[in-house]
């Protein structure tokens, strides 16, 4: 986002340092892109923005993996305790890729356990089967293949104040494996990251009017390409946000 220029930067290491947070507390907002651009403005100036090669907005690659009948989306929609996801997460801008397995965490929170992945598997688990089956226990030796592909831009913010993160997603695109694609390039998702408390980001949300929604990435896009599917969680945010 080019509102940025005014926050000093980060380094990724440093971020990582001080705010790694693999085991947190997400809370996510949907916001018109303007609200977003006027959020970053109102900031603390003491906030910092990762920069890596002198860029602050970054290329994400995600594509998720599910069983046939879709176990991993339905546990989401319908509010399950052992819901998880796996992905492969690829950082374009560096070619870096991650296999990724999210799952419920004490209280709700979110537990992420990541693997140093080959770019070249980003579309399949197999070379970190072990990984994934290791990670879910219960769910070992589930069917897996890829489900669903997105793109997006984000701009990732350190907050001093509590050693918290904040994320601001751009130019959301999601894409079936039937080809069939959705893109919002009106609505950024605010995303916060913190051991437990609230944020000051969260606090100047709030303070604005606007409030957590229930969005994921993978479910709440896979149910917009698939009118079909369970989507009570999503249904209100679809309508408002979602062609």
């Amino acid at each position: 986002m080019s509102a940025t220029t005014h926050l000093d930067p980060i380094s990724l290491a440093e971020l990582t340092a001080k705010a790694e947070l693999q085991t947190r507390v997400d809370r996510k907002y949907v916001l018109p892109l303007e609200a977003a651009r006027e959020l970053v403005e109102l900031l603390d100036p003491r906030t910092r923005v990762l920069e890596i090669d002198g860029e602050r907005t970054f290329r994400y690659r995600s594509v998720y993996f599910d069983t046939p009948d879709l176990v991993s989306y339905r546990l989401t929609a319908h509010r399950r305790r052992r819901r998880f996801k796996v992905r492969t997460r690829t950082y374009l801008d560096s070619a870096l890729c991650w296999l990724e397995v999210k799952t419920e965490g004490y209280r709700g929170g979110t537990v992420k356990n990541r693997l140093p992945y080959q770019a070249c598997d980003h579309d399949t688990v197999e070379p970190g089967r072990w990984f994934v089956d290791d990670v879910l226990g219960h769910s070992a030796g589930l069917d897996l293949a890829p489900t669903l592909l997105t793109h997006y831009r984000r701009t990732t913010f350190y907050q001093p104040a509590d050693d918290s993160r904040a994320t601001v997603d751009v130019d959301l695109t999601w894409t079936g494996v039937d080809g069939t694609a959705l893109t919002l390039p009106h609505v950024a998702v605010v995303e916060t990251k913190t051991g437990s408390a609230v944020s000051p980001v969260d606090r100047l949300l709030w303070a604005r009017g606007h409030r957590p929604t229930s969005i994921s990435k993978y479910a709440t896009g896979l149910a917009a390409l698939h009118p079909d599917l369970p989507a009570v969680p999503w249904r209100r945010l679809m309508r408002r946000h979602f062609p």
